[in-house]
């Protein structure tokens, strides 16, 4: 493990049991997140964003199979912890603020009740557990919250919902803070805001972020390093400067390249990437992206590549990364079958 790494993940295999067969989720998945920093976690729906997440902590459901790997957090292999002590590193040195905060509260108990039950690990007085989640709650922009903590959850709007989550999950100033999607069920603009508010909060706290999302302007703000994932395994990582203007693997490139943010001119159609996310019930043959990529050849459907990283730390499974480090985003060439033009292949 990295001595600068709070979470150190390394080749990590997730399989689910289901009806129709097993479910090759991760596939030998690793990745960091040093400390201090935000790393961010981008790929289409099915890429394995959720499963890698909730295998951090442990809380992946009764179908899932863990196939091998390590998940090391502070120091310790949390796929070896005992349910002890799992419990006592959850909400502790790493925490998660999930999707819908509506899903995420008791709907029954007020807030301060929840905040309160959360600190049950330190022995001291009631009021300064709810002076300490006044606090809180204040930080994180909620206006009068020694009274709002009598309140329950449906009497906030959804954007105070997600913001009394983020408070409830830095209460107990962890080591990690895991976001899953957090500003998913908000509107364009509360989700600026709650970017806003985890950027001063990392700052304030010194902890760590691990940021999952598929909006890509969201990870441009927020996010130091970026993973890409694709059909459960890392296409490419590296810093958000390199991976945004230096992208090696097509899938990023073709990401990028649907970003409407990046489009040069207002249209009523938005770009796609053809194709489909492969059916992992069956693990792929070679490249997973090779059945939708521009630039495939014959050693793509017959090897999976590698990930090679440069000394930056930037890295991408292609085989023609020596070739494509230096393209840049942009209209690919045509050659009137809607592909790229021809690239000889590059040992690696």
């Amino acid at each position: 493990m990295s001595a600068g790494a709070v979470l150190d993940i390394r080749g990590l295999g997730v399989d689910f049991l289901t009806p129709r067969g097993r479910v090759h989720a991760l596939r030998d998945v690793s990745l960091q997140v040093p400390r201090g920093s935000v790393v961010g976690v981008v790929g289409e729906s099915g890429s394995g964003k959720s499963t890698l997440i909730l295998a951090a902590l442990r809380l992946l459901p009764a179908n899932a199979l863990i196939l091998g790997g390590e998940v090391v957090l502070d120091g310790e292999d949390v796929l070896r912890m005992s349910p002890a002590a799992l419990r006592d590193l959850r909400g502790r040195k790493a925490t998660m603020v999930f999707q819908d905060p509506s899903t995420s509260l008791n709907p029954v108990l007020t807030i301060g009740r929840q905040m309160i039950d959360i600190q049950y690990r330190d022995r001291v007085p009631t009021a300064r557990k709810r002076d300490r989640a006044a606090t809180m709650l204040r930080k994180v922009g909620i206006p009068d919250p020694a009274t709002r903590l009598d309140n329950y959850p449906h009497e906030f709007s959804g954007g105070m919902r997600q913001r009394i989550a983020i408070a409830m999950a830095l209460l107990c100033n962890p080591d990690l803070l895991i976001a899953d999607e957090p500003t998913t069920a908000l509107d364009v603009t509360m989700e600026a805001q709650i970017i806003h508010l985890l950027r001063q909060l990392k700052s304030e706290f010194h902890g760590s972020i691990l940021f999952v999302s598929h909006n890509l302007g969201l990870i441009a703000e927020l996010c130091d390093r970026v993973v890409i994932l694709y059909a459960g395994a890392v296409a490419e990582e590296g810093s958000v400067h390199d991976l945004f203007h230096r992208p090696r693997h097509p899938y990023t490139q073709a990401l990028l390249e649907c970003d409407p943010a990046r489009l040069a001119k207002v249209s009523r159609e938005l770009p796609t990437i053809p194709g489909d996310v492969p059916d992992l019930l069956a693990a792929p043959v070679g490249c997973a992206f090779a059945p939708r990529c521009p630039k495939v050849f014959e050693r793509c459907r017959r090897e999976a590549p590698r990930l090679v990283a440069d000394g930056d730390g930037h890295g991408a499974a292609c085989h023609l990364v020596p070739a494509i480090a230096s393209s840049r985003v942009g209209p690919r060439p045509s050659t009137g079958s809607g592909r790229g033009p021809p690239v000889e292949p590059v040992e690696t």
